[in-house]
């Protein structure tokens, strides 16, 4: 199978189309084909029930130890490749994007049109027909989208029955209500192994499951990638990311879904990779109980991620409780925090967080990021997540001054304590030196900038109605100025904020 790997739009017939429901369950294909270039959500969905009886037999033709074994270890240069633009075709059959869309439908209603606000137009077209007379796939937790089976291929190699599904919170809802196809997913590649035997322990060159995240609200394309970029050259555990240009095919043939940003998981090889062991608790907050305010801590806003049968939260309420303890002997105070947490990443965390400008996380929203009880520091680690909103000045109250002079102190307190104490403070302030004199130094930005405009203003620039958020190319070219402008800003105000 040989794909053609310049980005084409289509006719306007093949942007929005209406679906009919065939009744014949046809197989579906996810095809990943490299090619060569000059929101907050509950993470994991339930199971679902997909009705799989017409299609579990079926041979496996292409399977190696290399590509699809969960022995093979993950292969970073051939799934992150930071110098290309690699093609992903999801090929799903009818009956199965009907109930995908219907899903959507019932959790956020009509395609194209707002919950909160009936009159708000349609921008992406014509909305995809929705109601099909059977669904053959059911949700029992109404905060995700439903899985349904898909099949994968990279260089004529076949992945069979991955669990594909839309992804996000309030961008993905953003998206549908505006009328815009161009939908977040997951790809889950052996959640189907109970359905179907042939796949137990599949892997796509040993990764379990992938994020592929729509750019939303980033006319730039690069918020998300370039974020995770300067987190990890500052030294943070972070997700590998990469550019991929997405081609769905759900019955008529492929149409250009547009340019999307592929994202590895942290519960699945982050941890494995970037830490000694695997083995302690990951959490993923999210509710009251992270802010860290103290009397907020229960279990719901704590959701494991790893080790889930075992009923012990302790190392969390242990945070809980040094945070909140008497501050009154500092260095008892210090001690006592350093033991269950790991402040000096943290310290990291917020120094580049505050360069950069990231609001869409702890300090202004309670959510975005994991914590990682490190079985070699017995410490809890904070990981960076969703760094779509970086690189702006933000929303809801913007991005945290440097010196958290807009910090609503009581409402965050993991900030508020730690830098109230003058050796934490001292060490951030250190941190800040550092990044914006490495990580985030102004000509390696505008570089990077420069090279990664250059690697995607063909796929921005074929992205078709129905399916982007631009207008035109001239959004992408100004929200790359944007870009290297916010570089020469943040030089100045960090500047500013260590020398006043």
């Amino acid at each position: 199978m040989i794909f053609n790997c310049k980005p084409r739009p289509f006719s306007d017939s093949s942007i929005i189309r209406k679906f009919i429901f065939a009744g014949v369950v046809i197989s579906s294909v996810l095809m990943i084909t490299a090619c060569g270039s000059g929101d907050s959500e509950t993470e994991d969905a339930v199971d679902t029930s997909v009705d799989t009886s017409t299609d579990a037999d079926f041979e496996i033709s292409d399977w190696s130890d290399e590509t699809h074994s969960k022995s093979a270890e993950p292969n970073f240069d051939e799934v992150f490749d930071n110098t290309q633009v690699k093609r992903l075709d999801l090929v799903i059959s009818e009956a199965h994007w009907q109930s995908m869309l219907d899903d959507m439908t019932s959790l956020y209603g009509e395609f194209g049109q707002s919950t909160t606000d009936v009159n708000q137009p349609v921008v992406g077209g014509e909305p995809p027909v929705a109601g099909g007379t059977e669904a053959v796939a059911s949700v029992e937790d109404s905060d995700n989208p439903i899985f349904v089976p898909g099949d994968v291929f990279y260089n004529d190699t076949q992945w069979y029955k991955v669990g594909l599904r839309f992804k996000g919170n309030s961008s993905l809802q953003s998206s549908w209500e505006q009328g815009i196809l161009k939908l977040s997913f997951k790809l889950d590649f052996d959640e189907y192994e109970d359905d179907y035997p042939q796949i137990d322990n599949q892997r796509f060159y040993g990764f379990k499951k992938l994020s592929l995240k729509n750019n939303y609200d980033d006319k730039s394309f690069l918020r998300e990638k370039v974020a995770a970029d300067v987190f990890a050259n500052a030294g943070l555990a972070v997700s590998h990311t990469a550019f991929y240009a997405l081609y769905v095919d759900h019955g008529n043939g492929p149409v250009y879904f547009g340019l999307y940003t592929l994202v590895e998981e942290v519960d699945d090889t982050v941890i494995d990779t970037q830490f000694a062991s695997d083995e302690g608790n990951l959490y993923k907050p999210e509710g009251d109980g992270a802010s860290f305010i103290d009397g907020t801590f229960n279990e719901t806003d704590f959701e494991k991620k790893t080790n889930e049968d075992d009923s012990d939260w302790s190392d969390i309420q242990a945070l809980f409780s040094a945070l909140h303890d008497d501050q009154s002997s500092p260095a008892i105070w210090r001690a006592n925090l350093n033991a269950v947490f790991d402040v000096d990443l943290f310290l990291k965390y917020l120094a580049v967080n505050g360069v950069i400008q990231n609001w869409d996380t702890y300090g202004r929203m309670t959510h975005n990021f994991y914590l990682y009880n490190d079985p070699s520091t017995a410490k809890l680690t904070w990981i960076p997540w969703d760094n779509n909103e970086a690189l702006q000045e933000g929303k809801m109250g913007g991005a945290l001054a440097l010196d958290f002079s807009n910090l609503e102190s009581n409402d965050w307190p993991l900030i508020a304590k730690i830098m109230a104490d003058d050796v934490y403070k001292a060490q951030y302030d250190q941190y800040l030196l550092e990044v914006i004199s490495d990580a985030f130094e102004a000509g390696t930005m505008e570089s990077l900038y420069d090279n990664y405009a250059a690697l995607v203003v063909a796929y921005a620039e074929n992205e078709v109605e129905g399916y982007t958020f631009l207008n035109g190319i001239n959004d992408f070219n100004q929200a790359i100025a944007a870009l290297k402008e916010h570089v020469i800003d943040r030089q100045i105000a960090t500047d500013d904020y260590l020398y006043q």
